[in-house]
């Protein structure tokens, strides 16, 4: 893992552009960047929310710990400010759980935004009651040690994803995506963009035009170069030879 360091602060962005990716779902900011940055970015289906429905938009606060050992992610909830997002791994181990309703409380108490963890979690009962944002891979009622090492704010691997401190993460029932921070500006126009036109096809659809007419889908099956058989496929002679 990395040395055992802790820096205190991430590097600064533009907490309006932070602001209004809250306002859209992964899903939309996952289209709106580059193919291969896009998937870069977003964690793997592993990676779910406990409590469907909610979405975040922060900062990140990293923290990579060793398995089973959760003193980097209190230390990490304890440096996080108000409207970032805590993002925990600790090499996909799941032996003891990273999170639990207390910490939980705690974080809440500080007015970070969510907790994203590629490890275990606990007080499921408790954390859903809470309605708090936290994704996990895992649930261990494993009790957790304390003893590092760990390392707070440098770049991590979580759920398959390069994070860096500093990078925002979004985070809805559809998943998790860490957007670089350079990224950012492209990622939320075309976001904005994509959801006034969903805004357009909406009002279409509800006019009786059909998805298949309003995004030419026609057109890209000719494109494939799909050939249509007006037959069933028991009644074609190609399919019985």
């Amino acid at each position: 893992m990395a040395a055992s360091i802790i820096y205190r602060r991430i590097p600064p962005c533009d907490q309006a552009l932070v602001r209004e990716a809250a306002r859209y779902g992964v899903a939309d900011l996952h289209e709106c960047m580059a193919v291969i940055p896009g998937r870069m970015a977003l964690l793997k289906p592993e990676m779910k929310a406990l409590n469907p429905g909610l979405r975040v938009a922060g900062q990140a606060v990293t923290a990579q710990n060793f398995p089973g050992d959760a003193l980097g992610v209190h230390k990490a909830i304890q440096l996080a400010e108000a409207g970032q997002v805590v993002v925990v791994t600790c090499g996909g181990g799941t032996d003891g759980a990273m999170l639990g309703d207390l910490l939980a409380t705690y974080a809440r108490a500080k007015g970070i935004a969510g907790i994203i963890i590629e490890g275990a979690i606990r007080d499921t009962d408790a954390l859903r009651e809470m309605r708090f944002p936290v994704w996990s891979t895992a649930i261990n009622s494993a009790h957790d040690e304390k003893r590092g090492p760990a390392a707070v704010n440098v770049p991590i691997v979580c759920s398959g994803v390069s994070i860096k401190p500093g990078d925002v993460i979004c985070a809805d029932g559809d998943g998790v995506l860490a957007i670089p921070r350079h990224l950012l500006a492209g990622a939320v126009a075309g976001a904005r963009v994509r959801a006034a036109k969903e805004i357009e096809i909406r009002a279409k659809l509800k006019a009786g035009k059909t998805l298949f007419e309003i995004m030419g889908i026609q057109s890209l099956i000719e494109a494939a170069e799909m050939e249509e058989r007006d037959c069933t496929w028991a009644d074609d002679p190609e399919m019985q030879a």
